[in-house]
């Protein structure tokens, strides 16, 4: 499964991209004021790809199908691995046709249904982004909606792959994983968090008391 930031934080994107644990990037405008306040979106995007050769996620504003793919056109432009997020809408669906056979990819996003998913797919999106957290938060099983696009796309060989997002911890990931999605788009937070385990601490202090008491036999 490969590791996307779901995050405009370039220090943060920088230190996953040196360790070769960055695969690519999600982006919003949302994200964009949160983690580049005073930056134009354009100029954050571009910033982002000089570090990550992977997909980087960039979304506009647009609602109608020309709207929309002007937008994505203009995004396009802007670095090679720019990838157009384009909402769940019929809309939206219209415009990835166009994009994808112009050569934008696109990845779908808001998808909260296997059906959704299946729609997608079928206007033929690179990459579907479902919500797991906002699906937990309405109450409803986000995994088991992931689960069901995964098992859907593999009974029909869909070459759409499936984005996990609105990754709120380590064991949205670890699920993703045992799932089988392509992907996992995961805020730092939580990042940060897959390195951490109480035994991993206490083990490597029992190594260093150990190592301080031998040194100390031998003097």
């Amino acid at each position: 499964m490969k590791i996307f930031l779901d995050s405009a934080n370039v220090e943060a994107i920088r230190s996953a991209a040196e360790l070769g644990l960055c695969d690519g990037v999600t982006t919003n405008p949302t994200i964009i004021l949160r983690d580049a306040p005073g930056k134009e979106h354009r100029e954050v995007v571009k910033e982002i790809a000089s570090i990550v050769k992977g997909p980087i996620s960039v979304e506009g504003v647009g609602q109608k199908k020309e709207e929309i793919i002007k937008e994505a056109l203009e995004f396009s432009k802007w670095a090679k691995n720019v990838v157009v997020k384009v909402p769940i809408t019929r809309e939206g669906l219209a415009a990835v046709r166009v994009l994808e056979k112009k050569g934008v990819r696109t990845n779908v996003t808001l998808v909260f249904s296997v059906s959704q998913a299946l729609l997608a797919a079928k206007a033929g999106a690179s990459y579907v982004s479902p919500f797991v957290g906002r699906l937990d938060d309405a109450g409803q099983n986000g995994m088991e909606v992931v689960r069901g696009i995964v098992e859907a796309f593999r009974n029909y060989r869909f070459k759409t792959k499936v984005i996990v997002a609105s990754v709120r911890s380590v064991k949205h990931v670890e699920e993703a994983a045992r799932i089988g999605a392509d992907i996992a788009t995961i805020p730092p937070k939580v990042y940060e968090e897959m390195w951490k385990h109480s035994l991993t601490d206490k083990g490597i202090q029992l190594f260093l008391e150990d190592f301080a008491k031998a040194k100390g036999m031998r003097k």
